[in-house]
């Protein structure tokens, strides 16, 4: 894949070089052309504007081959991404689904836990933004209340559920989602002894 993306990429790198060499091919066609209108006013031989219009031509030939062979280059590439984007989008989609089934009973369990503890309306949405991560700050914030207001909340909550802090609340919730420690540990050998 690292090595598609690469060559994807080296081939887009080439496409604008020749799409800076088309345009180069097309400047030194137009100034030809402008030297050949100077020479026929000035009365220059047929043959040398002859030979100059064929450098015209011909640059202006290569000037346009070398556009179109560099926008085929970059439609594809682009069609190339948005296939991947497409992918990646429905990915995260299915993801997004089926994550939403396990966070749903998550979020159940964890409601559950907290009435089990008795806690107020108050001590399980303390609790919940607790457990996103939020500081009592930024609780407050949320809440509308004084951070001195959350932090004897969130104490009530750690003295009804039996834990000391919110290290402790997140482990009660987390602990049961993770593997074992046996069970890493034995995957962690097992890994090593495929390795060796």
């Amino acid at each position: 894949m690292e090595r598609a993306a690469e060559s994807g990429e080296a081939t887009v790198e080439g496409a604008g070089e020749r799409f800076v060499g088309g345009g180069f091919l097309l400047l030194v066609a137009i100034l030809t052309l402008v030297d050949v209108f100077e020479d026929r006013v000035s009365g220059t031989s047929l043959s040398h504007i002859a030979l100059e219009l064929s450098i015209a031509a011909i640059c202006s030939i290569g000037g346009v081959f070398f556009w179109h062979r560099s926008l085929r280059i970059l439609r594809h590439r682009n069609r190339t991404l948005d296939r991947e984007l497409r992918r990646a989008n429905a990915d995260a989609e299915r993801y997004k689904a089926d994550a939403a089934d396990v966070l749903a009973g998550l979020g159940a369990a964890i409601s559950k836990q907290f009435d089990r503890w008795n806690l107020t309306g108050a001590e399980q949405e303390v609790g919940m933004l607790i457990l996103k991560g939020l500081s009592h700050k930024e609780i407050a914030d949320v809440r509308q209340t004084t951070e001195k207001t959350v932090r004897r909340q969130a104490t009530s909550l750690y003295a009804k559920a039996g834990l000391e802090n919110r290290a402790q609340l997140s482990a009660f919730f987390l602990e049961d989602l993770l593997l074992p420690i046996e069970a890493t540990s034995l995957t962690d050998k097992a890994s090593l002894t495929d390795k060796n």
